[in-house]
C-alpha cells in the first residue's frame, strides 16, 4: 500500500472547528510536524479537507 508524508505547514487559528478536528484526527498538532499515514480513501478525503494547511508527498 502507498504511504504519505503529510505536513502541517499554516496554523489552525480562525480556522472551522471540522478543519481542527480533522487535522487532530491526522495526528498534526504543531507547524511543521510530518505524520506518514497509508494512502487510503478515508485519509486521503481528510488531506483534501485541509489541503490549505498541510502538504503531502509520497513516499514508497
Amino acid at each position: 500500500m502507498a504511504k504519505i508524508k503529510v505536513t502541517k505547514r499554516k496554523s489552525a487559528i480562525n480556522r472551522t472547528k471540522n478543519q481542527k478536528l480533522i487535522l487532530e484526527a491526522l495526528g498534526l498538532k504543531k507547524i511543521g510536524q510530518t505524520i506518514e499515514h497509508n494512502a487510503t480513501p478515508n485519509i486521503l478525503g481528510m488531506v483534501n479537507k485541509v489541503k490549505h494547511l498541510v502538504s503531502v508527498e509520497e513516499t514508497k
